[in-house]
């Protein structure tokens, strides 16, 4: 890879990470016809400069749940959050140990992948029916997201987009879906780049890809990835959350063409 191939990956991974079309099948997407060959601790590197955006958006959550967690406060708001991250971190951790690299090889061919983003179309449309009666997230609830995030693992499933999604279908209301599907990510995120560091920073070294590439992929996707949550939240606010379906299923309509030329 060159220059501009890691700035043009980490300007898709800044815009998709966030809004809900998958950051991971775009990727994939965008590697396939650049026709290079990315190794998946480079794909990871990227998330590094998504996280650093959520980490600095909800950093008053951040600050005040770790302050709860000090203080062993699990009964005020944000010491309640602690166990429901906790559980919903379970179902994403199970299903990335069991099945990861079952899905990551499954869906490296567009079909394959163009059915991940119909299906996260279908996800996406049908929050626009949620009733939002729900003040707060439930250890059900939570259970149930993570597992959603867990399956976002498959290319073209969107993990804001399923966790919201879900969230918005189990009732919660869209403002505490849209903070708990990020708060919980958070977790998932630092987990997924810690064992891929561990397992393949080998693989990146004989790669060539340099570390001067990676920080301008992660400076990229963090400064375009800052301006595509402050977008989304305003969108989840607006109820317009449910039209990034439409994209989705365009997206999927022409892969599947393409994947029959």
């Amino acid at each position: 890879m060159d220059i501009t191939q890691t700035t043009i990956l980490g300007l898709i991974q800044g815009i998709t990470e966030w809004l809900p079309i998958s950051s991971t099948g775009h990727l994939r997407l965008t590697e396939h016809f650049l026709g290079i060959d990315v190794p998946i601790l480079f794909d990871g590197s990227l998330h590094i400069g998504t996280l650093l955006v959520t980490l600095l958006f909800f950093r008053k959550d951040i600050k005040n749940i770790l302050a709860a967690l000090a203080k062993l406060d699990f009964k005020t708001e944000n010491g309640k959050l602690i166990p429901l991250i906790i559980v919903g971190t379970m179902p994403t951790v199970l299903i990335g140990f069991l099945f990861g690299n079952t899905l990551e090889a499954f869906f490296s061919d567009l079909l394959p992948i163009a059915g991940a983003f119909a299906a996260c179309g279908v996800v996406l449309y049908s929050s626009r029916i949620g009733s939002e009666n729900k003040d707060g997230v439930g250890y059900l609830d939570a259970l149930v997201i993570g597992a959603a995030q867990g399956l976002a693992l498959i290319p073209g499933l969107s993990r804001s987009g399923l966790t919201i999604a879900v969230a918005l279908l189990l009732g919660i209301r869209r403002e505490k879906a849209f903070k708990f599907s990020f708060l919980l990510s958070v977790p998932a995120i630092i987990g997924a780049l810690a064992l891929t560091f561990f397992t393949q920073h080998d693989v990146l070294a004989l790669s060539g890809v340099s570390w001067a590439e990676i920080l301008v992929g992660v400076a990229v996707s963090m400064v375009i990835g800052y301006f595509a949550l402050r977008l989304l939240r305003r969108i989840v606010a607006d109820k317009k959350f449910h039209l990034f379906a439409f994209y989705c299923w365009l997206l999927s309509i022409v892969l599947v063409a393409l994947g029959f030329v």
